[in-house]
C-alpha cells in the first residue's frame, strides 16, 4: 500500500506542477483514509500505555481514623476503612479529613475536648486527626505485634502545612498496648515535629517496679524539614528500634540508625503504629494544625 500511495503522490505532483501555489496546498492536504485509520490505532495503543493513577499509596484496611468530634458519647469518632474509600463521610468529618487532588489527604485539627479516651477540658488532654493500625487487618483494637518476634517498619511520607499556638505536633508513633502482666499502654515512640524540627521522643527502661511511661523519655532531634515533604521511617528490628528520614528538599538522607534496644532492656508490650496529626495544644478552642498525608507503608516480616 506504501508503494502505492509513493506512486500516487509524485504522479500528483507531477500533473499539478505548473499550477498556483494555492493548487499545491490543496494536493499536500489530500491523505490517505487508510493511513487515517492507521495513525488513530497507534494513538489509542499510547493511550492504553499510560500509567493509571497509583491507588496503592494507602492500604486502608490496615488502619482507622479518629477524628475530635463527639461519636455520641463524648469520645473521638473512629472512621473505618469502608467510610474512606466510599468517601462517604460526612461534612462535619470532612473538615478534619479529606481528600486532595494530587490523592494525598489533609488532616486537620484542634483542640475540640472530645479525646480517644473522653471529653476533656481546657489544659488537660489533646486531641487528633491520627491513624491507627491494624496490623493484619483484622479491625480490632487486639490485632497488635511484638518487639520480641520480626521486623516492623513504619514509611509515612508527610508534610506540615501549618501548626498554631506552641508549633508542636506528633506525627507518627509506636504504641504500646495493655498488655498480660504488664501495667499501662506507653506511648513507646513519638515523631514529633516542632517547629519545623523533627523530634524523637522515646521512652527507655524504667526504674525496677515503674512501668514505661515519659517520666524515663529521651529526646533527639534529627533534622530541621520545615514545611517541606519528608518520610519517616521507623524499624524494629530484633527487639531494636531504628529511625530513618528522608527530605528531598533539605537533602536529608538518614539511613537506618539505631536508637535504643527495647526487648533487651525489659520491654514487653505488643504494639501497633500511628501516624497522622495528634496535636500538642490545649489551651484554647480556636487555634489549629494541619498535616498532609502523602503515603503510608507497613511492613511485618
Amino acid at each position: 500500500m506504501k508503494h502505492i500511495l509513493f506512486f500516487f503522490l509524485i504522479s500528483t505532483t507531477f500533473l499539478f506542477a505548473c499550477s498556483s501555489s494555492n493548487n499545491e496546498d490543496m494536493v499536500v492536504e489530500v491523505e490517505d483514509p487508510e493511513k487515517e485509520i492507521i495513525e488513530v490505532e497507534e494513538e489509542e495503543e499510547e493511550e492504553e500505555e499510560t500509567p493509571t493513577e497509583d491507588t496503592s499509596k494507602i492500604t486502608w484496611k490496615n488502619w482507622y481514623l479518629s477524628l475530635p468530634i463527639d461519636n455520641g458519647n463524648g469520645k473521638a469518632t473512629s472512621i473505618y476503612y469502608e467510610a474512606i474509600e466510599n468517601n462517604t463521610l460526612t461534612n462535619a468529618q470532612s473538615k478534619y479529613f479529606y481528600k486532595n487532588e494530587d490523592g494525598s489527604y489533609t488532616l486537620f485539627t484542634q483542640f475540640t475536648g472530645f479525646t480517644t479516651s473522653g471529653k476533656s477540658e481546657l489544659n488537660d488532654k489533646y486531641c487528633r486527626t491520627e491513624l491507627r493500625e491494624f496490623w493484619k487487618g483484622n479491625q480490632s483494637t487486639t490485632d497488635n505485634w511484638s518487639m520480641a518476634t520480626g521486623t516492623h517498619i513504619l514509611e509515612s511520607t508527610l508534610k506540615v502545612d501549618f501548626v498554631e499556638g506552641n508549633g508542636r505536633t506528633i506525627v507518627a508513633q509506636i504504641h504500646g498496648k495493655e498488655t498480660s502482666s504488664l501495667e499501662g499502654a506507653p506511648a513507646t515512640v513519638k515523631i514529633r515535629w516542632n517547629s519545623g524540627e523533627i523530634q524523637i521522643d522515646y521512652y527507655t527502661k524504667p526504674d525496677a517496679g515503674e512501668p514505661w511511661t515519659s517520666a524515663f523519655d529521651e529526646k533527639l532531634n534529627v533534622g530541621k524539614v520545615d514545611n517541606e515533604i519528608f518520610t519517616f521511617k521507623i524499624k524494629i528490628e530484633n527487639g531494636k528500634f531504628y529511625y530513618g528520614l528522608v527530605c528531598e528538599a533539605k537533602g536529608i538522607h538518614t539511613d537506618y540508625t539505631l536508637i535504643y534496644d527495647y526487648v533487651g532492656n525489659g520491654y514487653g508490650h505488643e504494639n501497633y503504629f500511628k501516624t497522622g496529626n495528634y496535636y500538642g495544644w490545649n489551651a484554647d478552642y480556636e487555634k489549629t494544625a494541619q498535616v498532609v498525608l502523602y503515603e503510608v507503608k507497613t511492613e511485618h516480616l
